[in-house]
Order: C-alpha cells, then structure tokens, then sequence
C-alpha cells in the first residue's frame, strides 16, 4: 500500500505569509513573478481513483481542488488537496488514511504551503511546510528555515506543474528537471518522456502522454522499480493512470470518475 501512496504523490505552519495583518516586505519581487498560462485544470477540478493491483480494489484515492481560491499576500492562489484511504473493509490488515494539501499560486504555478498527515497502520506523523518564494525559503514548522531554489516545489505541487507543459515540444526521451522540497532536503527530480499510447480505464478509453518521474536513491521517490504516469494527451493532461513495477507485476492506481474539469476531455475516445 505505500508503494500505492508514493506513486500517487509523485505527480505529488502559519506563517506572515498568511496573516494579513503585517508589513507586505514581498510586494515588490511579488509583482514580478514569473506567469504560465494553462488550461489544464482550474478551481472545483476533482480527480477519483483506485488503487490496487490488476482486479483488486485496495484502497482509494482524490486530488480535489477547492472552488474557491484563497489569498496570498493579495494573490489568489489554489487550494489543492490529495487523500489515499484503505477501504473499510480492509482497514483489519492496514489502514490508510493519508491527507495532503498544498496552496499554489494561480498565475505562477508554485506552491506557498504544503502539509502531509499521514496514517498508516500504527503510524501517525505531521508535516508542515511554507514556502518563502520572495526570499527563496523553506520554512518547516513555523521555525526552521532552509534555503531552496527559485519557484521550488513540493511533491504534489509538481504534478500540476507537469501537466502545464506543452509536450508537443518536448522530444520523446527526453528528461525534464524539477526542484523539490521535502522534510529538510531539496531534491532533483527528473521527469523522462516516453511517448504518447492509448489506454483503458474504468473512467474511459484515453489517448495518453507516458512520462517517467526517475527515481532518486535515497530520496524521497526511492522506488523498488519503474514508475511510470499516463496524462491525457490534450489541454488537461489529468492523470489517467499511475503504476510501479512490483515482484508479482505492475500495481497503481486508476481514474474512476472526474468532475469539474476546466474544459473539454478531447483525449477521451468515445465509443
């Protein structure tokens, strides 16, 4: 089941930032941040999967964002949350309960916060983290600061990153670098496209983009095998399906069912 987790994630702290009520220091830099345009998803997007093993259902899994966006130093920004669960009726073998959130700034695509709340079996840990994006700053806790790269990202915010991209103008084979943060560490994350392929899932018939996160030893993705992620091959670019390769074959998750969308599902091939 954890392997089910890190590859969902893997496309995957009050501070002043938030409070309002302090001298905006920031101002300047913030007007000058950098602006991607997109039409890959949009506020209310709500993205369902399940997770498990060729006919067997394990557990389950959402990345939602918010309807609404929240406010960053005047900024609108979204609100992006990603859970996996157990299914009750297995939750007697290992129960899974794992909650994240991050909020992404709406015209730059970089993250502000992250949190992670994990609950697996008799295993509980916390984890917040605000990004300081003017100052280039990772702060952990409300306490620890770290210095961090430029537009840095956390493990969820560089999914939606990723389907910002214009894969029409990336060469098949290709490696794509992403900078990401986590615990205390920032991490180089390398996203190698393989191609385009046509794939079937209980929410449809899709023709997909196949990109792999290559696995950093000793960081956070450590893997057993390859992991590899199928994007609808149109302006949307949601994640369709998600697979690792294990001993006995390949386990992941897969899009049931979507609502939402900022647009039209042009790679979906209707029967």
């Amino acid at each position: 089941m954890k392997n089910i987790l890190i590859i969902l994630l893997l496309f995957t702290c009050a501070l002043p930032l938030f409070a309002g009520n302090k001298k905006d220091s920031t101002s300047t830099k913030s007007n000058q941040f950098r602006y991607i345009p997109q039409e890959a998803f949009g506020f209310g997007e709500t993205l369902n999967y399940k997770v498990g093993y060729k006919f067997i259902t394990a557990g389950t899994g959402y990345f939602k964002i918010l309807p609404k966006p929240v406010k960053v130093n005047g900024r609108d920004a979204y609100d992006i949350r990603f859970e996996v669960r157990s299914l009750k009726e297995l939750e007697w073998i290992y129960k899974v309960q794992d909650k994240y959130r991050t909020v992404v700034d709406v015209a730059g695509i970089f993250p502000y916060k992250f949190e992670q709340h994990i609950r697996e079996g008799g295993y509980k840990t916390d984890f917040e983290c605000v990004f300081d994006q003017v100052n280039n700053k990772a702060i952990i806790q409300d306490t620890t600061k770290h210095d961090v790269p430029e537009y840095v990202h956390d493990i969820v915010s560089a999914l939606y990153y990723v389907r910002t991209l214009n894969f029409d103008k990336i060469k098949k084979d290709s490696i794509i670098e992403l900078k990401n943060f986590y615990k205390d560490s920032t991490y180089t994350l390398g996203v190698k496209y393989h191609g385009k392929q046509t794939i079937e899932v209980e929410a449809g018939k899709f023709k997909t983009l196949v990109v792999e996160p290559m696995v950093v030893e000793g960081g956070l993705f450590k893997s057993e095998g390859k992991i590899l992620v199928w994007l609808s091959d149109d302006d949307r670019k949601i994640p369709v399906k998600v697979a690792t390769k294990i001993i006995i074959g390949f386990v992941g998750a897969e899009l049931t069912s979507y609502k939402g969308l900022r647009g039209p599902l042009d790679a979906k091939i209707e029967d």
